[in-house]
């Protein structure tokens, strides 16, 4: 899985999940392109850092016209904070669907000439949220669902030049962790509802992206995978009163 020789750009990919991939593009290879409203307190090794919000569809079109070439583009860059419906207004969620659905289709269509060219690659960072209720969440969640769609229409498009594919990510350790999951042993107590028995690390995404990304995916497109450590234990599980089969009673 080399992508010696290839540029990629990382929206987003400042911190978190974004720097995961973007390290992990970077170490096979490619010269990296991250871009996010703020610079990274932090460098991303191996990755060049442009100024850009990916909401602001003339400043995206003039980011990726600049680049002498572009082979993989990874979309990234989204998020929600968490607010039940009824206490947000009609603008909030309209901002969480454009930041997470319309950008990603915003960005995706700026780089649509250079990847046909390359015969490149594009990768959606889709959530679990988009195939399960999202209380809290739930303009994310369709958003992320929205993307997943978006992902399968353009990998029938804009076949056979661009293959287009979705991550569905699940809970992910970040420095931020905690502002979802609470302290150390809030987030002990939710990595224990993951068959494997932890949160996903941002390596663990970005190695992810870098399959789909590369030659190694080269008959992938239109697809969907799974990164979540096996998902979530049915909740109908703890609550059962009956033993298990496999169990004396």
């Amino acid at each position: 899985m080399e992508l010696d020789g290839k540029v990629a750009v990382v929206t987003g990919g400042t911190r978190g999940v974004g720097a995961g991939i973007a390290r992990s593009l970077a170490a096979a290879g490619a010269q990296v392109v991250v871009c996010a409203r703020h610079p990274p307190r932090v460098p991303v090794p191996g990755t060049e850092f442009i100024p850009l919000d990916v909401r602001d569809g003339d400043a995206v079109h003039r980011a990726l016209s600049a680049l002498p070439r572009l082979d993989v583009l990874v979309n990234n860059a989204g998020g929600a904070p968490h607010r039940p419906l009824a206490r947000a207004d009609t603008g909030h969620h309209l901002r969480v669907l454009e930041l997470n659905l319309l950008a990603p289709l915003t960005v995706s269509l700026a780089a649509h000439a250079h990847l046909r060219r390359a015969r490149g690659s594009i990768v959606m960072i889709g959530s679990v949220s988009g195939s399960r209720p999202s209380p809290g969440t739930a303009a994310y969640g369709a958003a992320k669902a929205g993307l997943e769609h978006l992902a399968r229409s353009m990998a029938v498009e804009w076949a056979p030049e661009i293959r287009v594919n979705t991550l569905v990510v699940g809970m992910v350790r970040t420095d931020r962790s905690a502002l979802h999951y609470g302290d150390a042993d809030g987030i002990a107590a939710v990595s224990r509802t993951v068959p494997l028995g932890r949160l996903a690390e941002p390596a663990d995404v970005g190695a992810a992206a870098l399959f789909l990304a590369s030659d190694a995916a080269a008959y992938i497109s239109g697809a969907s995978l799974l990164v979540h450590g096996g998902g979530e234990r049915p909740a109908f599980l703890e609550a059962a009163t009956a033993a298990p089969a496999d169990k004396e009673p």
